[in-house]
């Protein structure tokens, strides 16, 4: 699992979105678009700790540990860590301690807490990162964000309920530019979830045939192809269901969908990125 170095030094390390251990490799964002990419993959990595990855995040949450904190990395990856030792530390730091609270609530509301706490860390982060824009470049930061699900709303399914309650002309209207309209659900309650910008050809791989072995879809990088605008969006295969022939995909903005492999197979819109 993500997250075996628990020291500070390594958590520092990450804090700018350089490798553990190593020189920084990237400066800290400075522009709207990069402050808002920092966020969405820090976004992306604590959903993947609170859904795909949840399993492991409970077990390295040991309550028997001292004080822990859940970290999204500018990478898309996660950590369980130690709090950073600088005070004040170089970035805001996550709700410290989520580890003693574990085993004395309900597993579901203990996720849901850690969620909430990693949602107000994320907006954190961003705004100390945006620290010197001006009142429109805040503005156009929070609506970016806010064009997003909260991680809690991710976890907790609300994000798909407001979609599904909403008219297919009005999520017309209120989608980004460069992102697709909510589409049909591929299984009985899986939910749309909007993706990054997309593309208009498929990346180096092969096309996913239906009825085919699903070994390849462990843990892979894929891309599915909505017809609606006639875009490829870029996903990571989170779980895999082989009995059932489902899977369980993040999406690049963090948006988690339940999909049926064979229906989107069959049409050729599953592109297994190599």
């Amino acid at each position: 699992g993500q997250g075996e170095d628990s020291s500070p030094d390594a958590r520092q390390a990450h804090a700018h979105g350089c490798a553990r251990g190593s020189a920084p490799t990237m400066e800290a964002p400075r522009t709207v678009e990069d402050v808002f990419d920092n966020f969405s993959n820090r976004r992306a990595g604590l959903i993947k700790a609170l859904t795909g990855a949840v399993d492991d995040f409970y077990e390295q949450c040991d309550p028997d540990k001292e004080n822990l904190c859940l970290y999204g990395n500018p990478d898309g990856t996660w950590e369980v860590q130690l709090p950073a030792e600088e005070v004040p530390p170089e970035l805001p730091e996550p709700a410290l301690g989520i580890n003693f609270a574990r085993d004395g609530m309900q597993r579901k509301d203990w996720l849901a807490l850690v969620a909430v706490h990693s949602d107000a860390w994320l907006m954190a982060v961003a705004f100390y990162y945006g620290a010197k824009f001006d009142g429109k470049e805040r503005e156009r930061l929070f609506k970016s964000i806010n064009s997003l699900p909260t991680v809690y709303e991710t976890l907790s399914g609300k994000a798909a309920v407001k979609v599904k309650a909403t008219s297919k002309k009005a999520v017309a209207a209120v989608v980004p530019e460069g992102q697709p309209p909510a589409k049909k659900a591929r299984v009985e309650d899986a939910h749309p979830a909007p993706s990054a910008a997309g593309l208009r050809k498929p990346s180096p791989g092969f096309i996913l045939r239906a009825d085919g072995s699903l070994v390849a879809l462990n843990n892979a990088h894929i891309e599915l192809f909505w017809p609606d605008d006639q875009l490829w969006y870029r996903a990571e295969v989170v779980s895999l269901n082989s009995r059932a022939r489902s899977a369980k995909v993040l999406y690049a903005t963090g948006d988690v969908e339940t999909l049926s492999i064979d229906e989107i197979a069959s049409e050729g819109h599953l592109n297994v990125c190599t």
